[in-house]
């Protein structure tokens, strides 16, 4: 779009093209000012190197329904198993960590049993 229109006849408007790019990335910072394309105009091309890679885009995640059968399951596991738990021995950081990798075992275990696969569409709730 002009940035000055010239009201004189035959000369030209003004236009200043602009490119942001991320200040001190290495990645995104790669870029030419073509001088050598400027052919009778006062515009010089620019050009910048956009690297592309793969991404993985996730198309489904594990869901508990709220107040689904499977939620009920989910947390009598883990009450159940917490039960199992020996806590009574916790003299350090050592067996606090382990009680605490132990826990997170049993919350990953009933998680895997009573999850559904759920399909991530455009409808999907966002978290």
């Amino acid at each position: 779009m002009p940035t000055k229109y010239s009201e004189t006849a035959g000369e030209s408007n003004s236009v200043i093209d602009l490119m942001f790019l991320c200040y001190d990335s290495a990645e995104l910072d790669q870029h030419s000012i073509l001088l050598e394309s400027c052919l009778s105009s006062d515009h010089a091309p620019l050009t910048v190197i956009i690297p592309l890679s793969k991404e993985f885009i996730q198309t489904s995640k594990l869901i508990l329904a709220p107040k689904s059968g499977q939620e009920s399951q989910f947390i009598k596991d883990i009450i159940l198993k917490f039960k199992d738990l020996d806590m009574t021995s916790i003299k350090d950081i050592d067996k606090l960590e382990q009680v605490i990798k132990q826990f997170s075992m049993i919350i990953d275990q009933a998680w895997t049993k009573n999850a559904k696969k759920s399909k991530i569409s455009k409808h999907s709730k966002q978290w």
